[in-house]
């Protein structure tokens, strides 16, 4: 996997609050870094370029408390975010460089993933949200390594969870599972993706609704900051 890095450019968030002239607005760069210095995210919010990291595991608990004040204060910076006014800047193809469920390196990060059993470990990797707002279309892909008992190879596959998406009110977007498909790579590249069969509604637990909303906090033309239902904080940068 290659190191998961973020070129934050100075850019002005939509639907800014207003402030004093005298008091610039925090930018993206100005916040959290150009990628290259010990206190930017790049730096932050990555691990190292290994395979079995993901990049979105911090290395310590500090830089992360640094990270997550620094988030903050983009995120007071950068003021109300109204996608009713500004749904466009959501479109493209956007890449997670850093997610506190991943920050306490308990999934993904520096460790293998969940395993399946003891001789499955599952890898995670680059992890992308691609959104089309014409269609309403909002998809999480995931890069997985699947391990193998040796002397097979770990097999590398791209996972597509398809979801439609809403905007509710003017920052939260509610997105609604749709279908799962798995594209593997590699040597068996040209087979076609395989689309996973979804648990049936009867046997779903309840807790599982195939639903979720996250309220998008801070938003300009290359980097995007949301909170999810279940506190995760993320950060992504146009891909």
């Amino acid at each position: 996997m290659s190191l998961l890095s973020a070129s934050f450019t100075a850019s002005t968030p939509i639907a800014l609050a207003s402030s004093s002239s005298l008091s610039p607005r925090p930018t993206a760069r100005s916040i959290l870094g150009d990628g290259n210095t010990s206190d930017s995210i790049s730096t932050v919010g990555v691990a190292d370029s290994s395979p079995s990291s993901s990049g979105y595991a911090g290395s310590t608990s500090d830089s992360i408390s640094s990270l997550k004040l620094n988030l903050l204060e983009l995120e007071a910076g950068g003021g109300f975010v109204n996608l009713s006014l500004g749904l466009e800047n959501l479109q493209g193809r956007w890449k997670l460089i850093y997610s506190s469920a991943f920050s306490s390196r308990t999934l993904g990060g520096s460790r293998p993933g969940p395993p399946i059993g003891r001789l499955l470990p599952i890898t995670l990797g680059q992890v992308f949200q691609r959104i089309d707002i014409l269609s309403k279309d909002f998809d999480n892909i995931v890069e997985l390594q699947l391990g193998a008992p040796w002397p097979l190879q770990p097999l590398e596959v791209t996972a597509t969870l398809a979801h439609n998406f809403e905007l509710i009110g003017s920052s939260k977007i509610k997105i609604v599972f749709e279908k799962t498909t798995v594209k593997i790579a590699g040597n068996l590249s040209q087979l076609p993706p395989l689309e996973v069969p979804r648990i049936p509604d009867a046997l779903r637990p309840p807790s599982n609704t195939g639903s979720g909303e996250f309220e998008v906090t801070y938003l300009d033309s290359d980097t995007r900051i949301t909170r999810g239902d279940r506190g995760e904080l993320r950060v992504f940068v146009i891909a």
